[in-house]
C-alpha cells in the first residue's frame, strides 16, 4: 500500500485520535462520546492499539519522515494518557505514604497532642478506676451491652471478640463500616468550632476505657487484650488523627486571623483532609487485622501481645521518623 492510499484509508482515524488527545485531562476522565473528536473514551485503548499498528506499518514501509514522526508523537502521547497517569498516581500515593502523611501529622503536632490527651486521658483513667470499682461501668455502658461483651470475650468462646454466628468476612465489613463512622464523626463535627471533635474524642475514649477496664476487672482480660493487641495501634491512632483533623477545622473557625472564616477554613481543610486520607487507610488496615487476625486462637496470647507491641513501635516510629530527610 502506497502512502497516499494509506493516508486516504486511515487519516480520519488518526485525526480523530489526535483530536481526542487535544481535549485535555478533564475530558479524558469523562467516559462519554465527544462530538468534537468522534472518539468514545471507552474506545480509547482499542484506538491506541490500532495507532501503534499503523505506526509500525508506516515505519516498515518507509513512509515519509513527517508521517512517521506524527504517528510516533501520537503514540507517545497516548501511552502517557493510558499508562503514565496510573503510574503517576501510584508514585504520588507511595510518596504520600512515605513522606507526606507522617510529615502532615508532625506539622500538626500540637493538635495531635491535644487529641491524644482528650482520647487517651479518659480511656486510661477509667481503665485504672474500674479495677477498684467495676460496677462504675454501668454509668457508661448498658447491662445488655456488657452481657454481649462478656460473651464475646469469654475464654471459652471459640473465636475471640465474635459471636458464634459471625464469620471473618462479615466482621471485616462491619469493622470497616464502624471505623469509617467513627472517623467521619470525629473529623466532620470539627466544623462545630471543634466542639464535635472534642466530644467524640472524649466519648470514644470513655467507652473504650470503660469496656476494657470492666472486662479486665471481671477476669476476661487475657482474651480481650489478646484480641485488641493486633489492631489497637492502627485503630486508636487513627481515631486520634481524625480528632486532630477535626480540631484543625475548628481552630480555623475560632481563630481565623486576618482572613475571613471561610478563607481560613478553606486553608485548613487541605492539610486536615490529607491527614484524613492517611487515617482512612489506617482504619482499613485495622479492620483487616481485626477481622482476620485478632479473633484467632491458633496463636497464644504471648504471640498476640508480641505482634501488638511490634505494631505499636512500628506505627509510632513511622510518624516520628518517616520522611524527615525530605520534610520536617
Amino acid at each position: 500500500m502506497k502512502q497516499a492510499a494509506f493516508e486516504a484509508r486511515y487519516l480520519t482515524e488518526i485525526e480523530r485520535f489526535e483530536k481526542w488527545l487535544d481535549r485535555g485531562p478533564k475530558q479524558w476522565r469523562q467516559a462519554q462520546d465527544d462530538t468534537a473528536s468522534g472518539l468514545d473514551t471507552a474506545d480509547m485503548p482499542a484506538a491506541y492499539r490500532q495507532l501503534c499498528q499503523l505506526m509500525a506499518l508506516a515505519r516498515d514501509r518507509q513512509y515519509s519522515p513527517e508521517l512517521v514522526d506524527r504517528l510516533n508523537h501520537l503514540v507517545l502521547r497516548g501511552h502517557h494518557v493510558l499508562y503514565g497517569s496510573a503510574a503517576g498516581n501510584r508514585a504520588r500515593l507511595l510518596g504520600f505514604l512515605a513522606t507526606g502523611f507522617p510529615a502532615a501529622v508532625r506539622a500538626e503536632r500540637k493538635l495531635v497532642l491535644t487529641a491524644t490527651v482528650l482520647f487517651f486521658g479518659p480511656l486510661l483513667l477509667l481503665l485504672g478506676a474500674l479495677q477498684f470499682h467495676p460496677d462504675f461501668v454501668l454509668y457508661f455502658v448498658s447491662p445488655v451491652q456488657l452481657a454481649e461483651y462478656e460473651e464475646m470475650y469469654d475464654p471459652a468462646n471459640a473465636r475471640l471478640g465474635q459471636r458464634e454466628s459471625d464469620d471473618n468476612v462479615m466482621m471485616f465489613a462491619f469493622y470497616i463500616w464502624n471505623n469509617v463512622k467513627i472517623g467521619i464523626q470525629t473529623f466532620a463535627t470539627g466544623l462545630a468550632f471543634g466542639l464535635g471533635s472534642i466530644f467524640y474524642l472524649l466519648f470514644n475514649g470513655t467507652v473504650i476505657g470503660a469496656i476494657a477496664g470492666y472486662l479486665t476487672a471481671v477476669g476476661h482480660g487475657e482474651p480481650f487484650w489478646s484480641f485488641v493487641a493486633g489492631h489497637s495501634a492502627m485503630e486508636l491512632i487513627a481515631i486520634v488523627l481524625s480528632g486532630a483533623a477535626g480540631l484543625k477545622l475548628g481552630t480555623a473557625l475560632i481563630a481565623p486571623g486576618n482572613q475571613s472564616r471561610k478563607a481560613a477554613l478553606v486553608g485548613a481543610a487541605k492539610p486536615a483532609i490529607r491527614i484524613m486520607y492517611g487515617a482512612a487507610l489506617m482504619f482499613l488496615i485495622a479492620a483487616f487485622i481485626e477481622g482476620f487476625w485478632s479473633p484467632l486462637k491458633t496463636f497464644g496470647p504471648q504471640i498476640k501481645y508480641g505482634v501488638g507491641i511490634a505494631l505499636w513501635i512500628l506505627v509510632l516510629t513511622y510518624f516520628l521518623m518517616a520522611g524527615r530527610n525530605r520534610a520536617a
